[in-house]
C-alpha cells in the first residue's frame, strides 16, 4: 500500500449466501501479514444461557443484538496501527471453549457480517463493498444443513428463524444497500472452483490498483 491507512473492504452476505467460503478463498490469495480480518460475529451482545425453545424464539437477526459501537471503536483501532484483543463468539454454546482473538493491522482490512452496510459510521469507512448473494431456497438449504451438523438444531427450529428472523432481517436491513455495492457475487452452485476465479479475479484488480 502507498500510505499507512490500510484498504478497508467490506464483505457483506445474508445467511447461507456463502460469504464464510467466499472469505477464506480471498483470504488465500494474502499472506498472513498483508490482510486482517474483524468480523461482525464477534461483536454479539451476550444473550446469557437459554433453553432450546428461548434460542429458538430469540431473534439473532436484528442489528440491536450487535454491539456495533465497540465494533467501531476496533476497526478505527486497527486504522491507527494498534492491535485488538477480542473474545471469539460461541454461538451462545456453553460448552464452547472461549478464545481471545488477536487482530494485528495489516495493509488490508476485512470487514465482514450482515449489518456492516446498515451501520451507517461503519459503512462510511468502507472503501469497498463487496456483496456475496445466493437464491433463497439454495440459501435456506445451506442453513438447514450447517445449522443442523454444526449446531444440532432440528430443521423445525431452523425454518422457524429463517422466515421470522433471517428472511425480513436480510430484507430490512441488507438487501437495500446492494446496489451501492462496489462488486455483487452471484454464489448458487457450491462450486469452488467459481469462487476461487472470482476471488482471483477481484484480488488481482485490488493489487494492481493499491499495492
Amino acid at each position: 500500500m502507498n500510505n499507512n491507512k490500510p484498504l478497508i473492504i467490506g464483505i457483506a452476505g445474508g445467511s447461507g449466501s456463502g460469504k464464510t467460503f467466499f472469505l477464506n478463498s480471498f483470504l488465500h490469495h494474502f499472506k498472513n501479514d498483508e490482510v486482517t480480518l474483524l468480523s461482525q460475529d464477534d461483536y454479539y451482545i451476550p444473550a446469557g444461557e437459554m433453553t432450546q425453545e428461548e434460542n429458538k424464539l430469540y431473534n439473532f437477526d436484528l442489528p440491536s443484538t450487535i454491539d456495533d459501537e465497540q465494533f467501531l471503536i476496533d476497526i478505527k483501532k486497527i486504522v491507527k496501527g494498534e492491535v485488538v484483543y477480542k473474545k471469539e463468539y460461541n454461538f451462545n454454546n456453553p460448552l464452547a471453549v472461549v478464545k481471545i482473538l488477536e487482530i494485528k493491522p495489516a495493509p488490508i482490512l476485512i470487514v465482514e457480517g450482515l449489518f456492516i452496510l446498515h451501520f451507517k459510521e461503519i459503512a462510511d469507512l468502507l472503501d469497498i463493498r463487496i456483496f456475496i448473494e445466493a437464491d433463497e431456497e439454495v440459501a435456506l438449504q445451506r442453513r438447514i444443513k450447517r445449522d443442523g451438523m454444526e449446531r444440532g438444531y432440528p430443521e423445525d427450529d431452523v425454518l422457524y428463524k429463517w422466515h421470522n428472523h433471517v428472511v425480513p432481517a436480510y430484507k430490512e436491513f441488507l438487501l437495500p444497500y446492494r446496489d451501492e455495492c462496489n462488486k455483487i457475487v452471484v454464489n448458487n452452485h457450491d462450486t469452488p472452483d467459481d469462487i476461487i476465479r472470482i476471488t482471483e479475479e477481484i484480488t488481482e484488480e485490488l493489487k494492481s490498483k493499491f499495492c
